[in-house]
């Protein structure tokens, strides 16, 4: 019976060629489109040296424009990952009229041009705006302020935190949550011990998905900014500044921590989730 099976599997047609040629193909792509790229950004940050380093960042304004970068993307990934983590649940565990409406609107930042996202989110949180003039009068800024880059990377961070999210809603049920219920559980309790153990991977997924496309988002947040140095004045938009300077040392040394600091939060979720996942099969 075995044998027939086997047969059977090695005369099955697949769309691809075979595995050799397929992972040939697949390695060459994501080299060329994506590896290559990489590789040359750390190889001429890796070719500053260590007194290079030294200079970039002993600039004033790059420590500035790096620490409201990350302090900035990491309060957002944080807002994105709850809010992300409501809409989700809304959207999987409750009917009601506008419900795909509601689905389709959680991939518009994805489809709407950065650029476009950034004077829309200005033209409402600018003093002028109709939200901004409701905080104007009692001296809270919105726009041309840090809370207004937290705003807009949200904006863009928010459809992360849902669609990787959504899925595992989908197909955790309900069956689990009825069952604590009966046994006398709270909804907090019900919450805590049985919901959140199976969203935790997502949840962290989401947040690190959102933090790191928030690091390099440029377009959304040079309108809403208001890129004053020291201030509200972002490293991409840093990056810019410094090729336009002819300073490429500077860009390569800010392109390249923001780089190493998306990779190690990607690799760190990636190492943390199994171990997430084999202590909850151990509980259960």
């Amino acid at each position: 019976m075995s044998t027939v099976v086997t047969d059977l599997r090695r005369r099955m047609r697949h769309p691809l060629p075979g595995f050799g040629l397929s992972l040939g193909l697949g390695m060459a792509w994501l080299g060329l489109i994506v590896l290559l790229p990489l590789a040359a950004l750390v190889v001429r940050a890796a070719g500053l040296g260590g007194e290079g380093w030294m200079h970039v960042l002993a600039d004033p304004r790059v420590r500035a424009s790096l620490f409201l970068s990350f302090s900035a993307s990491a309060i957002a990934a944080v807002i994105a990952s709850l809010a992300g983590a409501l809409v989700a649940w809304v959207i999987v565990r409750y009917e009601f009229p506008g419900r795909r409406l509601m689905d389709a609107l959680v991939d518009l930042p994805f489809a709407l041009p950065t650029a476009v996202a950034g004077i829309a989110l200005t033209a409402i949180y600018s003093p002028n705006g109709w939200v901004g003039r409701l905080f104007d009068p009692h001296g809270i800024k919105i726009a041309y302020a840090p809370a207004g880059i937290v705003i807009a990377l949200v904006f863009i961070g928010l459809p992360f935190a849902v669609r990787t999210l959504q899925p595992v809603l989908e197909t955790l049920g309900r069956d689990q949550e009825e069952a604590a219920a009966s046994l006398g559980a709270s909804r907090f309790t019900t919450f805590r011990r049985v919901v959140l153990p199976e969203l935790a991977p997502a949840l962290l997924t989401g947040f690190s998905l959102a933090f790191a496309r928030a690091l390099g988002e440029y377009g959304s947040v040079i309108f809403i900014a208001g890129n004053l140095p020291f201030k509200t004045e972002i490293a991409p938009l840093l990056i810019t500044i410094r090729l336009e300077e002819y300073d490429y040392d500077g860009a390569v040394a800010i392109a390249a921590l923001l780089l190493a600091a998306s990779f190690v939060c990607l690799l760190a979720i990636n190492a943390l989730i199994p171990a997430l996942t084999a202590g909850k099969r151990r509980d259960g």
